[in-house]
């Protein structure tokens, strides 16, 4: 049952690096029982890529998506951001797992006529409409937008908190305006036009060259058979048993999703590390809130205290397959540096055993073929170290970041591999993450134990004797056996595939997102 062959063999053998101990289904809606209770603080996508955006290779861009599984009719408030919250988007660039540098968003939602709102006279009465629009909008300062949404971004050295903080501005100064929400054709005509006029040009404090800011909202670039997997993995997951199609899809083409995108020169992320990044996202919320019994559009709630992390990500799937139900909360609550306390979900995860209840008898297995090395070495590379020369920092911290090696050339869109490293193409997953590459199905095989088998790196991570497309090319990583691992070599899938040729090829790159009407 091995499937190494040709190209196939390159793309399931699973990006030896496919961070994540995770595995299979949507990276992560709803992944826990807290954040269910605040949508608003809800992460579900991180990207981290070298810009492969034409005359752009000397940039990284970062994408934060927040808010997942947008109706594109979802009105008539759709989704603002939370001006309570504060998201941010964190590097470590000395392999500490400890964050040096922050761009910190903090949002603000305003009525028009200084917080009045557009009213009609009706009969002898003066009366606040009910929608954000009161007519067509294009982009121009008289458009009659009812509410006004904007951020400030903030550049933090240091610790998030307590480090040297400087604003980051850009043509109007230290505010940044957000896109209406894609309501309909009707209400924006020409929604691309609109949204890419909010793309800016930023000034980052300390950097000399300037980086580039977009937060609106994008079509979910996030393509996964979401339903069937949830509901017991509701299909035989290997390559022939189902269809490997978009039919099979439940989020691109059906969702939206609000992303919070940064493209940042190299020079001002690397510090004085090996060139290797690691990032992530959270989001935070103040410790206190009391329900305010009189709520006006300003306040609905008063806020209070230090603010505490409601939402973690950088790799895909982490807490919604991996951590135990129990402890879900408190990874989003955790910093990078108190991963350990977690280990266990990676050193013994359950994944694999449930795929072995659901699918020994389907696939034809006498016996467990769930992976038996333990404590598993394999995961704990691709999920908290990084891989030696390829995306691990100079100094080692077990942790779970998205890594990213900033010396290796991006990709351009139409040569990209969606199965990144293994597929020949350095520049992707996982070293770092683009839109393009499809982490479902190289994770799915990374936790049924692909590691333990032969993978064909040897060329690119530069061991004697190693040339592409022959059997020198193939080398085992030493992480763990062929026979600990029966099922490694198969062609795991949930049959929903992705490709960097459905996404664009310029910043923030996620597609114009779906309209909530057409004027078909």
């Amino acid at each position: 049952m091995t499937f190494y062959k040709s190209a196939t063999k390159l793309a399931m053998t699973v990006s030896a690096a496919a961070l994540v101990a995770s595995s299979a289904t949507a990276s992560s809606h709803r992944e826990a029982p807290g954040i269910t209770e605040q949508p608003k603080v809800d992460a579900s996508d991180f990207y981290m890529f070298r810009s492969y955006e034409t005359g752009r290779p000397d940039y990284v861009t970062f994408i934060a998506n927040y808010q997942p599984l947008q109706a594109p009719y979802g009105g008539p408030n759709y989704f603002t951001m939370d001006p309570d919250a504060i998201y941010e988007i964190h590097i470590d660039n000395d392999g500490d797992a400890v964050e040096d540098i922050t761009f910190q968003f903090n949002f603000d939602n305003e009525l028009a006529n200084d917080g009045a709102g557009i009213a009609l006279e009706i009969g002898d009465a003066t009366v606040a409409i009910p929608l954000r629009t009161a007519g067509q909008i294009t982009g121009a300062a008289a458009d009659p937008l009812n509410e006004i949404e904007s951020y400030t971004l903030t550049h933090i050295t240091g610790d998030r908190r307590s480090g040297k903080r400087a604003a980051v501005t850009g043509s109007n100064g230290e505010t940044f305006a957000k896109p209406l929400d894609y309501i309909g054709e009707k209400t924006l005509p020409d929604y691309e036009t609109y949204a890419n006029s909010f793309i800016h040009t930023m000034t980052i404090p300390g950097c000399d060259m300037p980086g580039k800011v977009f937060v609106g909202q994008r079509e979910e670039a996030f393509a996964v058979n979401l339903g069937e997997v949830f509901d017991l993995v509701n299909l035989v997951p290997l390559e022939g048993s189902i269809p490997n199609d978009r039919s099979n899809d439940d989020l691109v083409d059906r969702f939206n999703v609000t992303s919070l995108a940064v493209e940042v020169p190299i020079t001002c992320l690397t510090g004085d590390g090996n060139g290797v990044i690691g990032a992530w996202t959270t989001a935070s919320l103040p410790q206190a809130e009391v329900e305010d019994p009189s709520p006006t559009y300003a306040e609905t709630s008063k806020y209070g205290g230090a603010f505490v992390q409601q939402s973690r990500l950088s790799a895909p799937l982490v807490n919604e397959l991996v951590i135990g139900l129990p402890d879900k909360d408190l990874f989003n609550a955790a910093q990078p540096t108190q991963d350990s306390a977690l280990a266990t979900y990676v050193t013994n995860p359950t994944l694999p055993a449930l795929i072995d209840i659901l699918f020994r008898e389907a696939l034809g297995a006498d016996d467990n073929i769930a992976p038996s090395n333990f404590p598993r070495n394999d995961l704990v590379t691709a999920f908290l170290t990084g891989f030696p020369g390829l995306n691990q920092q100079a100094t080692v911290t077990a942790s779970e970041m998205m890594r990213l090696n900033t010396a290796i050339a991006p990709t351009v869109q139409a040569e990209q591999s969606p199965f990144g490293v293994v597929g020949e193409d350095l520049a992707g997953f996982p070293n770092g993450r683009r839109p393009g590459d499809d982490t479902v199905d190289i994770a799915l095989r990374v936790v049924m134990g692909a590691l333990c088998h032969p993978v064909p790196l040897g060329a690119e991570l530069g061991v004697d004797g190693a040339e592409e497309d022959t059997e020198s090319d193939f080398i085992n990583l030493g992480l763990c056996e062929e026979s600990d691992a029966p099922v490694g070599d198969q062609p795991f899938i949930d049959g929903a595939p992705i490709s960097s040729a459905e996404m664009q090829a310029v910043f923030p790159y996620l597609n114009t997102p779906l309209p909530g009407a057409t004027n078909e």
